[in-house]
């Protein structure tokens, strides 16, 4: 009668840790067990066994910068409020009078859809059609720049 029994385990570890500094280790386990039996009488036990341990350091260059945070009430589109803007968005210009602002949109006054600007030094645009109702809504995520328009 023969008999053979092979085990092979294999462990892999990483690990990571950011404190200032990146440290990777890498553990790596393997093990190889083999044994043949004939009859009753032999037996033969053979394990091999590999153990890896890898440990690299890199250290991290951290720059300090000095940053004054001042929050300013009436900043940004509120301070356009009443005028006449230009909003660059994602696909399309519009202009008109900014009559409100909250957190997800603007509301536009006798709104305009801008097809051409021509140059900014002139009095008006190129090529500008009205947007049905007087009043349009505009998506402030999707507003790119914007400021007083003509």
């Amino acid at each position: 009668m023969v008999v053979v029994w092979v085990e092979i385990e294999v462990e892999v570890v990483v690990w990571v840790e950011v404190e200032g500094e990146v440290v990777v280790e890498v553990e790596v386990e393997i093990g190889v067990g083999v044994v043949v039996g004939v009859g009753v009488v032999v037996k033969v036990v053979v394990e091999i066994g590999i153990e890896v341990e890898v440990e690299v350091g890199i250290k991290r260059r951290i720059m300090k910068k000095v940053v004054e945070v001042v929050e300013v009430a009436g900043e940004g589109l509120e301070k356009l409020l009443g005028q006449n803007v230009l909003l660059f968005c994602l696909n399309y210009i519009y202009a008109g009078e900014l009559t409100g602002v909250n957190d997800s949109c603007v509301q536009l006054t006798d709104a305009k859809i801008v097809y051409e600007t021509g140059p900014f030094t002139d009095k008006g645009y190129t090529d500008a059609q009205a947007l049905p109702g007087g009043v349009w809504y505009v998506q402030r995520g999707s507003i790119e720049s914007f400021g007083p328009g003509k």
